[in-house]
């Protein structure tokens, strides 16, 4: 069974393989919103949320390399924020609303969802489109609404969720990764 599971791990990361210059251009494009006065915001359900809070955790923090902090929110991050909109407005506006509190024209979201299907995901998307906000996904296996409605997007081909979840998280790292080397001026990660 673990075997298995890591025949499949290999497949995906195989088939992701090519999104490493898709990867390599976010970071660029990213590091310039950074660096600009931008921010990034993330968001994503269960298991995505997780991914979410790690990506925005590496950028105020640091990935590899010590840099200066970077502006970064997990939209859900937030208890006592999510669990009002959720109580207030619904379980569909709580990123949504995120977005259209600390959105501004300009920034990048970048929403994880496995199913690409998450009403909550496509309103955030939705509300940061309207606002001018950059919109990236990290989803499951294409076609999917989520991979549609984004400006950009990567499909994860895999079986099962949690192969999806292990290749976000290695996409989360390259994208990490290709931040920090336009920001540290070395060569570009390929």
């Amino acid at each position: 069974m673990i075997a298995r599971h890591m025949t499949e791990l290999e497949r995906a990361i195989a088939r992701v393989r090519p999104a490493a210059t898709q990867l390599s251009d976010w970071g660029a494009r990213l590091a310039e919103v950074l660096t600009g006065g931008g921010r990034l915001l993330a968001c994503g359900n269960g298991g995505s949320a997780a991914e979410a809070q790690h990506l925005t955790a590496e950028l105020v923090g640091r990935f590899h390399h010590e840099r200066e902090p970077l502006s970064a929110i997990a939209l859900h991050a937030d208890t006592s924020a999510s669990t009002a909109i959720v109580n207030d407005y619904g379980a569909e506006e709580m990123f949504a609303r995120g977005v259209r509190a600390h959105g501004r024209r300009g920034d990048v979201l970048i929403s994880l969802s496995t199913s690409g299907t998450s009403r909550n995901v496509l309103a955030a998307v939705k509300a940061a489109q309207e606002i001018g906000v950059t919109t990236w996904s990290l989803t499951g296996p294409a076609p999917n609404p989520l991979l549609t409605m984004s400006d950009d997007g990567i499909g994860v081909e895999a079986d099962s969720t949690a192969t999806v979840q292990e290749i976000h998280l290695l996409l989360v790292h390259s994208l990490c990764m290709a931040v920090d080397a336009v920001l540290l001026d070395s060569e570009r990660v390929l």
